[in-house]
């Protein structure tokens, strides 16, 4: 595995983690009524990629040094992943819920059922969900080695099919499924399906996978194939834009209504998604940049797990202080809000990685993984 690939998707996880910041910015600037569709729609729409491209990163290191002819022991795999997903699922869900209770003065999120739902669909904070379906993906590994095998004997007809069931589905649980059995319990497991349903992004945690298993021959065809992923990638962009701006000014929707209808589920946002995965890769891949922006690059995909997790944070204490001093949403304090939260999420990333070097517990806890120990002359 070459060193510029290993980049590439140090790089996407960066890019990704700056769009997932983003789309919770999107939710913030709607305190203001008069919220300025455009820069919405930038942090709202064009960012739709994030979640699922995580998806597609995760499977390409599981797979990428996988012997889909040997044994997996799955006992030693489960437990490594356990580590690096569970526990700090755990110790943020708590933090989480603990601040809430401390600020609330609530201490009903502790009391059953609703501590169970907490932790069993990530509704501590927004972006604790990702690890639920990240633990149900390393828990069914089994299941995709298998899948796998079968895809990479016709990778084109076989990824192509599950594209389409990938879009079917996404569509009837995005738009046609409702909550409305009789059963309380039935029912919350339906209205939290985005939570942990991991059917949503089988197409491209697959996908991921079988580009890692065949990266030799992924990487000659998004070479040979560039101009195509290039107009793919802009007119799937061009498609996800029309669906907002449509569902504004024709369907009259608000922001918020748009946002939630023009999504990563839906069938453009599904296929946005991959134009977006190809482009970015290709992009990072062939590209030499600037030794500052790969640097930039590297740090964010470096501490992109510590970002993600403690953004919401965050942004908690930065929309306090716009309340307290009356501060409205307009574009630049939106603009402002986005850039501070990642300046401060990436500044306690750093701290937390020197605090480690001392307390090496800390890093276990909060990212489930230890520093790697420094080689001798290094």
């Amino acid at each position: 595995m070459s060193k510029q690939r290993i980049n590439a998707l140090e790089y996407i996880r960066g890019i990704s983690m700056l769009g997932v910041v983003g789309i919770h910015t999107g939710a913030y600037s709607l305190s203001n009524p008069k919220v300025n569709v455009h820069l919405f729609a930038l942090l709202e729409i064009l960012t739709r990629f994030s979640v699922p491209i995580f998806f597609f990163v995760s499977a390409f290191g599981l797979f990428v040094n996988q012997d889909l002819t040997g044994k997996l022991n799955y006992m030693n795999f489960i437990m490594r992943r356990w580590r690096t997903v569970l526990l700090p699922y755990i110790v943020w869900s708590l933090l989480y819920m603990l601040h809430y209770t401390f600020m609330n003065r609530d201490f009903s999120i502790w009391t059953p059922p609703l501590v169970y739902e907490f932790f069993l669909f990530g509704l501590a904070s927004c972006q604790l969900y990702f690890l639920v379906i990240l633990l149900w993906f390393y828990s069914l590994m089994p299941l995709w080695r298998s899948m796998v095998r079968y895809i990479i004997d016709h990778p084109l007809r076989n990824l192509s099919i599950l594209l389409l069931l990938q879009i079917i589905f996404n569509y009837y649980s995005s738009y046609l499924l409702k909550a409305d059995f009789t059963s309380y319990y039935f029912n919350k497991f339906i209205s939290y399906r985005l939570n942990y349903w991991v059917f949503h992004y089988i197409f491209i945690f697959l996908f991921g996978a079988v580009c890692a298993v065949n990266y030799s021959v992924f990487e000659e065809k998004i070479k040979k194939y560039q101009q195509h992923i290039k107009s793919f990638f802009y007119l799937t962009t061009a498609g996800m834009l029309s669906f907002y701006y449509y569902l504004l000014y024709v369907s009259h929707y608000s922001p918020e209504q748009a946002v939630n209808t023009a999504h990563q589920l839906s069938p453009i946002g599904v296929l946005y998604t991959l134009g977006s995965t190809l482009f970015l890769f290709l992009f990072f891949n062939n590209s030499k940049l600037p030794n500052s922006i790969e640097s930039i690059l590297s740090a964010l995909g470096k501490h992109s797990y510590l970002v993600y997790l403690v953004h919401p944070l965050v942004m908690y204490y930065l929309d306090a202080y716009l309340t307290r001093h009356n501060i409205m949403m307009s574009a630049i304090v939106v603009i402002i809000f986005y850039l501070l939260t990642i300046g401060i999420s990436l500044t306690f990333a750093v701290l937390i990685k020197h605090i480690s070097k001392v307390f090496p517990i800390v890093s276990v806890l909060l990212t489930g993984s230890s520093l790697p120990k420094q080689k001798s002359g290094v």
